[in-house]
C-alpha cells in the first residue's frame, strides 16, 4: 500500500503550491478526501500522509525521523522531483502537535515555507466512551461522521490516547518559524482554548480562527467548505507576501 494518498490539481491549471496533510489519533488519510480534494479544486498539490505514532514520540531522535518522513512526502510531488513552492505543512489533532514540535525544534532547518494547526489537543485527559460519543466530541456533520464510521482502518477509542506531556509542552512552547494559522473549534471539547491563545499571540507570524459550532475535527466538521476557504485564505495571502488579497472596506453586516 502506498505512503501517501495524492490529489492533483485541475489539469491545465499551474500548481500554486504544495500541500502536506498529517492527520491525527485514529485518522487514516481517507478522512481528509473531502478537504484534500477541496485544496486540491484550487490548484495546489495536495498529499496526505499516514498519522504518525505519537506513542514513540519520546526523544529528539523520534522528530528528526517524523521530519525526515515528512521531507519524504515533499520531496518528488512535482515533476522534477522537486515541490511546487510554497510548502505547507497542515496538520490536526496530534499531527499538528508533532508538527508544531518539530517546527519549534531547534537546529531542524526550516521544513515548510508555512503551517496550518488544526484542531491542537490540550493537556486535560479525555474519557471517550462509547463510538457514538466519540463522533460527538469530533463532529457534527453527518457526511464526516459517515465517513468514519465506515471506514475500518479508523481505530475507534483513539481520542482517549494520551498526549505525551514532552511532546504537548514542546508544541504549546515552540517558537514557531514560518507563518501559522490555528484553527479551532469553539465547540472544541478537547482544546485548551486559553492556552492556545497565548501560544497563538506568542508568536511573530500567527493567526487564531475559531469556527463557529465547530468540534474537534475542525476541518472536516459541519462548516468545513468556510474552513477550507479560511485554508485557501491563508495560501493565498502567504503567496502574497502575506499581504491580504481582499480587504473590506464597508459593510453593513
Amino acid at each position: 500500500m502506498t505512503e501517501y494518498t495524492d490529489h492533483h490539481a485541475p489539469e491545465g491549471l499551474r500548481t500554486r503550491g504544495t500541500i502536506v496533510v498529517v492527520p491525527g489519533r485514529g485518522e487514516t488519510r481517507a478522512t481528509y478526501g473531502r478537504f484534500a480534494g477541496r485544496l486540491a479544486a484550487d490548484a495546489y498539490r495536495v498529499r496526505v500522509i499516514d498519522a504518525p505514532d505519537i506513542g514513540a514520540f519520546d526523544t529528539d531522535a523520534a522528530l528528526g525521523r517524523f521530519g525526515a518522513a515528512l521531507a519524504d512526502a515533499v520531496d518528488g510531488t512535482a515533476a522534477d522531483g522537486g515541490a511546487v513552492g510554497p510548502v505547507v505543512l497542515v496538520g490536526a489533532d496530534t499531527g499538528a502537535v508533532a508538527l508544531a514540535a518539530l517546527l519549534g525544534r531547534g537546529g531542524s532547518g526550516r521544513v515548510a515555507d508555512a503551517a496550518v494547526l488544526a484542531g491542537l489537543p490540550g493537556s486535560a485527559s479525555s474519557t471517550v466512551g462509547s463510538w457514538d460519543e466519540e463522533l460527538d466530541i469530533r463532529t457534527s456533520c453527518p457526511t464526516h461522521r459517515g465517513t468514519l464510521s465506515d471506514d475500518s482502518r479508523v481505530r475507534r477509542g483513539s481520542l482517549g490516547d494520551a498526549v505525551p506531556d514532552a511532546l504537548l509542552t514542546a508544541a504549546y512552547g515552540a517558537e514557531l518559524p514560518v507563518p501559522v494559522l490555528f484553527l479551532v473549534g469553539d465547540a472544541d471539547r478537547l482544546a485548551d482554548h486559553d492556552a492556545l491563545t497565548r501560544t497563538a499571540e506568542s508568536q511573530a507570524l500567527a493567526r487564531l480562527s475559531v469556527v463557529h459550532g465547530a468540534h474537534h475535527d475542525v476541518l472536516n466538521d459541519v462548516n468545513h467548505r468556510s474552513v477550507a476557504a479560511e485554508t485557501v485564505a491563508f495560501l493565498e495571502t502567504l503567496r502574497n507576501g502575506l499581504m491580504p488579497v481582499v480587504s473590506v472596506e464597508s459593510s453593513s453586516w
